[in-house]
């Protein structure tokens, strides 16, 4: 009989995170302004031939070097941020070797490297949930060949220095060190935060990835950005399908990157009402963690469930990560419009009181 790789078979079923579309949807961290005007007059003026001949993937990977500083051969446009992870981690993960990385964090990172028959290796952040950086350097060994770092992370919206980022990669220079920047428009260059992109230079092992899907509001058309030393890239490019970037998604992309006023406009706006969810908890008592995303972990305690039943009664949808590694009694919520936050703020309110009758 017809059997599947061992690693397979033992995996869990992913399913959609997607609950519902009933209401508003703060449980996936997607952008609630939706996309430029420019992307969508983009869109709208696609032609027949546009659509129906393969897309030039090539063109909009020039585009985004040009943007980042990058030479063109440093960057390969992916399918979304999950396919420029699945490439890294097919690249250089086999059985036996070891995928390094801190719970929580995202979850295609233990999922890709267990499909893969990698070893895990989760190391617990501590009360306060920051990346474990010491731990980390510490459990490097010979067969720890990716390490994978969600900066700013989700699902606790923390950012860790580029100093501590840079010591990790320096202290295991055979080992590929994957930082995931899929928030990083959220935190820009500020003492807080600060990209790795500059760093590609000096340490061949190190990959920064970015997407679309966030601040540019494309998440519909599944555009994500893999960047690197271009010898290391380029064994990626080797088995990258050709045509994995739609034709919209590259149509789209001039648009996306010219229209930086509506991204810094949607950026300051997300600040603005992260704040806003942040002095609430303060005034509800609960405990919250400093985000530098669209979204912000909360402590609502051990009636998360509750919590996140009595969100949707009144039409919003937030995300229970109760069953995450040191997020007992989490609840992840996206940050919505400045005009959506009225009301989000109310509900949060009402919920939280429920939840504690």
């Amino acid at each position: 009989m017809l059997k599947p790789r061992e690693s397979i078979a033992g995996l869990s079923s992913y399913h959609s995170p997607i609950v519902s579309r009933d209401g508003l949807s703060l449980d996936l961290n997607e952008s609630m302004a939706g996309c430029s005007p420019r992307v969508l007059a983009r869109l709208r003026s696609l032609s027949a031939a546009e659509v129906s001949l393969y897309p030039q993937r090539e063109a909009g990977e020039r585009l985004i070097a040009n943007f980042l500083g990058l030479a063109p051969e440093q960057v390969l446009l992916t399918n979304g941020i999950d396919e420029a992870i699945s490439l890294l981690f097919t690249t250089y993960l086999g059985p036996r070797d070891e995928l390094l990385f801190a719970d929580p964090t995202f979850v295609m990172y233990p999922m890709l490297g267990e499909a893969l028959g990698a070893q895990l290796v989760r190391l617990q952040s501590g009360e306060d949930l920051a990346l474990p950086v010491a731990d980390l350097m510490a459990r490097v060994s010979p067969l720890t060949r990716v390490i994978a770092i969600a900066n700013p992370n989700n699902p606790t919206g923390l950012m860790a220095p580029r100093a501590d980022l840079l010591r990790i990669a320096e202290s295991a220079p055979d080992t590929a060190l994957l930082v995931d920047e899929a928030y990083f428009e959220f935190c820009g260059e500020t003492p807080i935060g600060e990209t790795m992109l500059p760093d590609l230079a000096r340490h061949p092992n190190l990959f920064v990835a970015r997407t679309f899907s966030k601040a540019y509001g494309l998440a519909g058309l599944r555009l994500g950005v893999l960047t690197g030393a271009a010898e290391q890239i380029g064994y990626m490019r080797r088995f990258c399908v050709p045509f994995n970037v739609n034709a919209a998604a590259l149509a789209c992309l001039e648009e996306a990157l010219a229209d930086q006023a509506f991204v810094s406009e949607h950026v300051a706006q997300v600040k603005q009402s992260r704040e806003r969810l942040a002095q609430l908890f303060d005034e509800l008592g609960l405990r919250f963690w400093p985000s530098q995303t669209n979204f912000v972990l909360v402590r609502v305690g051990a009636s998360a469930q509750t919590f996140v039943e009595s969100m949707q009664r009144r039409g919003i949808l937030v995300r229970d990560f109760s069953a995450s590694a040191g997020c007992d009694g989490c609840v992840r919520i996206t940050v919505g419009t400045p005009r959506q936050m009225d009301g989000v703020l109310q509900a949060i309110r009402e919920a939280a009181a429920e939840s504690r009758t």
